[in-house]
């Protein structure tokens, strides 16, 4: 359930020019992603100041959710699933608690203990055979929000189950690029910008006044926007199963899993999410790709403030009620 590699784009060519003195961006390798970060500030030495904490807040970030680091508090609750559970930071709770609200508003198709079934699909690029379909059934079967056990008292997380994970990867970057928002305007930024790999959020306006714009990638032709909407104040985060994926037997599978079967989904080819909040846009994005275009648009259709593009197979573009969207 993790995202493709940075299918939304910023139209820099109206941001960054010689005329703009007062933008600043840095770009970084960063929870295994491409992080852009782009503030606006009259201030040389504020702009560069709000750039290494925003940095640095999500370098914090990565720490406290990796999943592979068996230090982590995340490790430490994978380690000791099935066992005991494990206390951890009132931060680390509080998001655990939000995800399980997403995963009741989407019925399950947004799970963080999918992680219990990452190994079996390969999409690094090297030659695998279709997983036995036993193998995917018994992995499913360790996939179950509803097991992970919350004491909001002591500040504990139990996972019931042995051989259950939780991982972040369908939240985490949403949350970090909130948190380098907060971070970054809490150091004077009013006006700035963070991609985090594909998970956007903005606020704001660019330096010339204008709104954010923001270009949605075309999964058929390479960098090449199939529309662009103009925001302020806003996330933008797209969830793309074309960039990552792998072929069988002439049969393409992409790398986003239905967390109740186990199997890749199909139908779609990408969903962009846009709401005010870059975490909640991240866990909808995968949400509505695993519901499929109708019940997808359904829910986004009841939710306030919350709007959807869905790019099928055939590369046409179905989108929420009120989505205004502009196409080339």
């Amino acid at each position: 359930m993790s995202k493709a590699l940075a299918l939304i784009f910023l139209l820099l060519t109206s941001i960054i020019s010689a005329a703009q003195t007062n933008t600043g961006k840095s770009v970084a390798l960063l929870m295994g992603s491409r992080f852009e970060l782009v503030v606006i500030h009259h201030n040389a030495q504020i702009r560069k100041k709000a750039i290494g904490a925003g940095i640095a807040e999500i370098q914090r970030i990565e720490a406290l959710i990796s999943s592979w680091t068996a230090d982590s508090e995340t490790g430490k609750i994978n380690y000791n699933a099935g066992r005991q559970p494990v206390r951890v930071s009132e931060e680390l709770f509080k998001l655990v608690e939000r995800t399980i609200k997403i995963s009741d508003l989407t019925g399950g198709a947004f799970d963080i203990s999918f992680n219990s079934l990452s190994p079996i699909w390969v999409f690094d690029g090297r030659s695998m055979n279709v997983p036995d379909s036993s193998v995917i059934s018994a992995s499913v079967k360790k996939i179950n929000y509803k097991n992970i056990e919350l004491n909001r008292e002591n500040l504990t997380i139990y996972l019931k189950e042995q051989g259950m994970r939780i991982g972040f990867g369908a939240i985490g970057k949403g949350y970090a690029a909130n948190r380098a928002k907060k971070v970054m305007l809490d150091h004077g930024i009013e006006n700035g910008m963070v991609n985090a790999g594909g998970d956007l959020i903005a606020w704001g306006s660019q330096e010339n006044e204008q709104p954010w714009q923001i270009g949605i990638a075309d999964p058929a032709k390479d960098k090449a926007f199939i529309a662009w909407l103009s925001i302020r104040d806003m996330s933008v985060v797209t969830s793309g199963n074309y960039e990552k994926y792998v072929v069988i037997n002439g049969k393409k599978y992409g790398h986003i899993i239905n967390p109740k079967s186990g199997w890749p989904v199909e139908g779609i080819q990408s969903v962009t999410l846009v709401s005010p909040d870059a975490e909640l846009s991240d866990a909808l994005a995968t949400s509505v790709f695993v519901l499929g275009i109708d019940e997808g648009l359904k829910l986004v259709n009841r939710l306030k403030n919350v709007e959807c593009l869905i790019i099928d197979e055939q590369n046409k573009i179905r989108t929420s009620d009120k989505l205004e969207l502009n196409y080339y």
